[in-house]
């Protein structure tokens, strides 16, 4: 079992360097064997989010894997992260999103809320209210009076934590300049193809930990066009992996490591949940990380289009 390092969050908590993602899988037994897989070999972050439609099955395998692992790991073990979804924008509606994260998860607080993206949609017309267009429909509530109800969950002792994600460089320090409760992280895209250096720096330098999604390129998106480049299958990155005779995809996640960067890849795959934290036994060389540097192709893959009409749209 691999004992996962931790890092300090600016408000003095602590969160696990490596966690797993749980985006999108909607197989049930899929996911519950997958997070007990991971709790086993030493997981204990979770990275969950409403519109994965998932979080009940999450849930109930941390259940399972709290109940079996017989008292040795507890619910204060776990670090569970989820997000608010862009059409529970208003100051009513993110009390609620809440409660309906944490009734499906069978939980009484979080460790990590997250604002999702930094935009809202139209409100009660599902997940995606599209026009006919197929854009979502913006809704005009700013995202500084959202974070100001997400102060309001950390004062309820509902929520231990609260952090963005996917806000750019300008975005982030409008929250920084009106918040009473500074953002402990900024979850955004980064892998080889997507380096995202100048809004890494920027949080680093504001004590705002950087979460990476996507560490491989989400291969498996369902949005994948033949001619996109692969990142797990770069030249550098297999040459890197050759010489320490590791995966592509363990590499990946030393290199974001020892960027000071906590990553949460997503798999279901037991064996690969099992190597996926296979990476505190070997660290790159400084040339090793240069390397990484010379890949200056970059790509992004969650782009989130259907948005790009939004006033506030980051990218």
């Amino acid at each position: 079992m691999s004992t996962i390092p931790k890092k300090n969050l600016n408000n003095g908590r602590q969160i696990p360097v490596l966690g797993l993602g749980t985006y999108k899988e909607e197989d049930e037994n899929k996911l519950i064997t997958a997070i007990k897989t991971a709790v086993k070999v030493g997981y204990r972050h979770f990275d969950c989010a409403p519109v994965y439609y998932n979080e009940k099955q999450v849930g109930h395998g941390l259940r399972e894997a709290i109940d079996e692992s017989n008292g040795s790991v507890k619910r204060e073990d776990i670090f569970i992260t989820s997000k608010l979804w862009c059409s529970f924008f208003s100051k009513e509606k993110v009390p609620v999103c809440l409660e309906n994260t944490l009734k499906d998860l069978a939980l009484d607080y979080l460790d990590l809320y997250l604002i999702h993206w930094p935009f809202g949609f139209k409100e009660d017309d599902g997940f995606y209210p599209e026009d006919s267009n197929g854009k979502m429909v913006p809704s005009d509530i700013h995202y500084l009076e959202t974070y100001k109800a997400m102060e309001d969950l950390v004062k309820s002792g509902k929520v231990k934590s609260i952090g963005v994600s996917n806000f750019n460089i300008q975005q982030l320090q409008d929250v920084l300049d009106n918040c009473e409760i500074k953002p402990v992280c900024n979850q955004f895209e980064i892998h080889p193809l997507l380096h995202n250096n100048e809004l890494v720096d920027f949080c680093q330098k504001n004590d705002i930990t950087v979460v990476a999604y996507a560490p491989f390129g989400a291969p498996d998106r369902s949005w994948l066009k033949p001619e996109d480049p692969v990142a797990l299958k770069h030249p550098v990155v297999l040459e890197i992996a050759k010489k320490h005779n590791r995966t592509a995809g363990q590499v990946i996640l030393r290199w974001l490591i020892q960027r000071n960067i906590v990553v949460i890849p997503k798999s279901v795959n037991p064996g690969r949940i099992e190597e996926n934290s296979k990476i505190f036994d070997f660290t790159l060389s400084d040339d090793d990380m240069a390397a990484f540097n010379t890949i200056k192709e970059q790509f992004r893959y969650y782009s989130f289009d259907e948005c790009d009409n939004h006033p506030r749209y980051p990218f």
